[in-house]
């Protein structure tokens, strides 16, 4: 029985891996490994899965209906084991999280890393990237997202918490060039500006009615990493408009100053993505749990 779960759980990774080599990869097993459990598959059930050629493996018309069997008993499974799991007070087993790059690395990721520290049996298994990933097909438990949410359908969400953007600059800056007082005189002071893609982002200032406000100043530098933005305000380049969660520790040891203290500051919110289930494992759930009670006071000044 053991044998037959671990042929089904390879052959579906296989499908939704797209190929046996990036299935290996999420596996932890090699190429061959993958090749001959879905040999040993097959034999046993008499039927061809996969088409296959040197560049490319496709579905037969019996390996696409076996894969919509086996994804109805895995579901089946999961939810028999996050049912037994939310019966625990241990908690254990792998927790597979996606989450933006850099605002992972400073402020989701550490709380993870404390929770696991708390629970020795989690396992984490975290990926960073600035992509949106398919939270069902790529197979994680968790995904967390910054800004508005598209309807998605199978998935539930929690907001976690707020960021707010601040405009900065350094003391020397600001004594070479000036404060400016008004959103107007941005326009006269050089800014480093966030672009990817070709396309750079405007700075947005709420309004007290109707839309945002959009400033875009003038620039001779634009860089796709926010860290080497703040570290460019540092040292004396322009002025920036940045999270307060990744300047804040720049304000507090001086380096950067916050602009305009008494106006409204945009802020987004932060949430918690999973796909919907019967029965939300206990490792998902405290995750959850954790981030929606620590993340708050990491995300702001």
């Amino acid at each position: 029985m053991n044998d037959r779960l671990s042929g089904v759980s390879v052959f579906v990774e296989a499908v939704e891996a797209d190929s046996f080599s990036a299935a290996a990869q999420r596996l932890n097993l090699s190429r061959s490994a993958v090749g001959k459990t879905i040999a040993r598959l097959e034999d046993r059930l008499g039927a061809r899965l996969f088409h296959r050629t040197t560049r490319s493996q496709t579905l037969t018309e019996d390996g696409q209906a076996f894969y919509e069997r086996c994804l109805r008993a895995l579901e089946e499974l999961r939810a028999g084991e996050a049912m037994l799991e939310s019966g625990r007070k241990e908690v254990v087993g792998r927790l597979r999280i996606s989450m933006p790059v850099l605002f992972g690395r400073r402020c989701v990721a550490p709380i993870l890393l404390k929770l696991a520290g708390e629970h020795p049996k989690l396992e984490l298994d975290l990926n960073f990237t600035d992509s949106r990933v398919d939270i069902v097909e790529d197979g994680f438990d968790l995904a967390i997202r910054n800004g508005p949410l598209s309807e998605w359908p199978g998935l539930m969400t929690r907001r976690l918490s707020h960021q707010r953007m601040t405009v900065c600059a350094s003391p020397e800056y600001l004594r070479s060039h000036g404060v400016p007082k008004t959103r107007e005189e941005l326009l006269e002071h050089p800014a480093i500006l966030y672009a990817r893609s070709g396309r750079i982002r405007s700075w947005l200032f709420p309004a007290e009615s109707g839309p945002d406000a959009e400033i875009l100043p003038r620039s001779r530098m634009r860089f796709d990493d926010l860290e080497m933005i703040a570290d460019a305000a540092v040292a004396g380049l322009g002025i920036v408009w940045l999270p307060c969660w990744l300047v804040q520790e720049r304000v507090r040891a001086g380096s950067l100053v916050r602009l305009f203290e008494n106006e409204r500051r945009l802020s987004f919110d932060c949430y918690a993505v999973w796909p919907k289930t019967p029965h939300l494992p206990l490792r998902v759930r405290l995750a959850i749990d954790a981030l929606a009670a620590r993340l708050p006071a990491a995300t702001g000044l």
